[in-house]
């Protein structure tokens, strides 16, 4: 059998299970809801084995079969993927983890790994011939789509807010890319991006979850994790959540690698980690609820987690549940002397969504949640460099 590259099938609606065709330029479902990738599993099953995959070069693309991009030339790459998963001893002996590890994303190109998802977004919105790109964005993921556009050479628009650090705005404005600055929130910024798509024949809006393949580049941390590993899974993995991309990217990924049996059935507990000044997901976990509400005065220093009303929030809760997982808030003040924490211990200095990992894994720990004999990883979305003013002289 020929090794195809990409076994991408149709996109489904993740509410209503409507089925969409992945040849065209899609958002989302026409009930609103997010669209996901779905890929014909037994072709990659039959043609390609768990050995190959590691002996590819290390970047997120060494995973093809299962991203969305058809054709190898269409590919936009900045040298993305395949970051340590290191083990952190002396924190983890101070926290009564012994076992904790950090998959560290600091240094992935514009050092987040928002560059995950704008790699394979920015790559299959070029391969459909889509005239240019709009996004809000509370800072980050805006760099990222703005450096891997101007890779790919495809026009770029990023709405930001006024409060968002100004490394990112700084970033955008480098590379190119056509920036708005917005007073108020991530939603603000979203209506200036609606407002402005509307004149602009053949562009995507690429906000979160409003298209199927920004998801696809952040599965690729889930890929990795378990190939890193030996093809297994953590007992438990602690998510930062704002939009909620990364966690929801995580499970499916690793639902995929289950169903392809490169991976056992069991699945790591997944924790969704929130500032306590915006904490939606949390909220609604506790409350038993199936979605988000929208959480009034969003403020935190962790300025990627203030998403007072995440469009995935019903993902988010799903992978939750089906993971015997939980969702966990904590302080500003927590988040930021766990950041000093880790770097003392470790030397490795994350940024504060990553930090807030960290702070959740201790009040997790304290509680019995988890367990001295538990392999626990924390995701840490970027690095501390991006945000200078945490740190004082």
């Amino acid at each position: 059998m020929t090794n195809p590259f990409s076994v991408l099938g149709h996109l489904e609606c993740s509410r209503c299970s409507a089925v969409y065709d992945a040849n065209e330029l899609q958002g989302t479902c026409s009930c609103g809801s997010p669209l996901l990738a779905r890929y014909d599993l037994g072709r990659v099953a039959g043609a390609v084995e768990r050995a190959e995959i590691t002996s590819r070069p290390p970047l997120l693309w060494r995973y093809h079969e299962l991203l969305p991009v058809r054709s190898p030339e269409a590919v936009v790459t900045l040298g993305e993927g395949m970051t340590p998963l290191l083990p952190l001893r002396r924190l983890g002996g101070e926290l009564g983890l012994p076992r904790l590890l950090m998959k560290d994303e600091g240094c992935l190109p514009t050092a987040t790994f928002k560059a995950r998802g704008a790699a394979v977004g920015v790559s299959r919105a070029t391969e459909l011939g889509a005239a240019g790109v709009a996004m809000p964005t509370n800072g980050n993921a805006g760099a990222a789509w703005a450096a891997f556009c101007a890779r790919a050479g495809l026009p770029c628009l990023v709405a930001m807010p006024e409060d968002a650090p100004l490394i990112t705005r700084a970033e955008c404005l480098a590379v190119g890319a056509e920036l708005e600055i917005v007073a108020g929130l991530i939603g603000d910024a979203a209506v200036v991006v609606s407002r402005a798509l509307a004149g602009r024949p053949g562009w995507l809006d690429v906000s979160t979850l409003r298209e199927p393949y920004r998801l696809e580049g952040k599965k690729t941390i889930g890929l990795e994790i378990a190939e890193q590993l030996g093809w297994r899974v953590p007992d438990v993995i602690l998510c930062p959540v704002g939009g909620g991309v990364g966690l929801i990217g995580i499970w499916k990924a690793l639902g995929e690698l289950a169903a392809l049996g490169w991976i056992g059935p069991e699945m790591p507990r997944l924790v969704a980690v929130q500032a306590a000044g915006c904490a939606p997901v949390v909220q609604a976990f506790a409350t038993g609820a199936e979605s988000t509400s929208p959480w009034p005065d969003a403020a935190t220093v962790a300025f990627g987690l203030t998403v007072p009303a995440p469009l995935g929030g019903p993902l988010i809760l799903r992978a939750l549940r089906a993971t015997g997982g939980t969702a966990v808030a904590v302080t500003d003040t927590e988040l930021l002397d766990a950041e000093v924490r880790l770097a003392r211990c470790e030397g490795s200095w994350a940024c504060p969504e990553g930090a807030a990992c960290i702070a959740a894994a201790a009040q997790l720990r304290e509680a019995g949640w988890l367990s001295g004999q538990d392999q626990v990883v924390v995701l840490n979305t970027g690095a501390g460099l991006k945000y200078p003013d945490n740190v004082t002289t």
